[in-house]
């Protein structure tokens, strides 16, 4: 059996030992049959995930088997959360393959990977089909979805036709599959298998001819060395050619170089991949947070991650953002320190509400700390 791909430290600590291959087998055992105590539904979930990987086979097994029977209060929380990893989403995505409810949540679960929609798509129902159908995102991102949704028997075919419209709309046209070429030859009025247009600008093929620059991450300090400045200019003109699936894949594929040309793009779904893009880092996301030029769909995407709100100095630069809507950014300011609310209510530079929110919460805090007005003896 195969080394579970997931550190020890993704749990708790005090779940780490059920997990240890080093453990005692009654420990790894209770952990196996769900019998740790005040565990919560995502790290109960990541637990049995990593036991299936156990060297014992009796503790694999049951694993597997106290996955499957969960309870619905169980699963529904994990599934839905954001923290999930896609590894635990997928590997409940098998336990539970009967269960639409659950299917649903991984689904809708933007921390799935698009692998295992893709391995979904083929024989999900219809209602299922139709979320798979309704992530524009994914169906650009990942060739494999579109072709699973065309061969699920479940799906209406009005709602097939719309997909393969949309990917054709928008530069996806795979020959392997019948209704994608129907579908080019009813939006471009041409076989494309009769006539194949000239080789466009693609991803994999930009990425491979400048690896360096669009592929690995830099450091995070380095500084962009002046003879790249051309190199840079080729590569942008050559990105702005391409069509808005390649275009995505190339947010998704591509390093912080290729994120933050993709950010200013004028297509949501583009400048939307290239947030949701999981080699995006914290640091890109804090400089995003304090933009006032990013799109608002982004911006969104960043304040609604209750992931993202963990990191501090992130909140911090959400609440000074003018573009961040006040009634969340007023939400958020009430959970910032004291200091930094002090600071608020000087800073000019913040939107006027904040700014008064902050002067009028400190007011009132330095009157409580008073006690009541002539609170003496009467």
């Amino acid at each position: 059996m195969p080394d579970c791909p997931l550190p020890l430290d993704v749990l708790p600590r005090p779940l780490q030992k059920h997990a240890d291959p080093k453990a005692p087998p009654p420990l790894r055992g209770m952990g196996a049959k769900g019998l740790v105590p005040a565990v919560a539904p995502l790290d109960l979930c990541t637990l049995l995930y990593m036991l299936s990987f156990d060297a014992d086979a009796g503790v694999a097994e049951t694993a597997r088997k106290t996955a499957a029977g969960l309870p619905d209060k169980i699963w529904s929380v994990a599934l839905r959360a954001e923290g999930t990893k896609p590894q635990v989403l997928d590997w409940m995505a098998e336990r539970l393959g009967a269960n639409d409810a659950a299917l649903e949540l991984v689904l809708l679960n933007a921390a799935t990977a698009d692998e295992t929609v893709a391995r979904l798509a083929p024989a999900v129902s219809q209602k299922l089909a139709d979320i798979v159908r309704q992530n524009e995102l994914r169906l650009l991102r990942h060739d494999d979805i579109i072709r699973g949704l065309c061969q699920n028997p479940n799906a209406l075919a009005s709602s097939l036709d719309g997909a393969c419209d949309f990917c054709v709309r928008n530069g996806l046209t795979l020959l392997d599959v019948p209704r994608l070429v129907e579908a080019h030859k009813r939006v471009h009025g041409v076989d494309p298998t009769a006539a194949p247009p000239a080789p466009a600008e693609t991803a994999q093929a930009l990425i491979a001819e400048y690896s360096a620059e669009l592929a690995q991450e830099p450091p995070e300090a380095a500084a962009p060395a002046p003879e790249l400045d051309a190199k840079r200019l080729t590569i942008t003109q050559r990105v702005m050619r391409m069509s808005v699936s390649e275009k995505i894949k190339l947010a998704t594929l591509g390093n912080k170089e290729a994120r933050t040309l993709l950010l200013r793009d004028s297509n949501k779904l583009v400048s939307m991949a290239a947030a949701t893009s999981p080699r995006i880092t914290d640091g890109e996301v804090l400089a995003l947070s304090n933009s006032r030029t990013v799109n608002a769909d982004v911006l969104r995407y960043i304040y609604s991650n209750r992931e993202y709100l963990k990191t501090y100095a992130i909140k911090i630069s959400l609440v000074k953002n003018p573009k961040v809507p006040l009634p969340t950014a007023l939400k958020m300011m009430f959970t910032l320190q004291e200091k930094d609310i002090k600071e608020l209510a000087r800073d000019r530079n913040v939107p006027q509400t904040i700014q008064s929110q902050a002067k009028a919460f400190l007011m009132k805090k330095e009157q409580a700390a008073k006690g009541p007005a002539g609170g003496g003896k009467h």
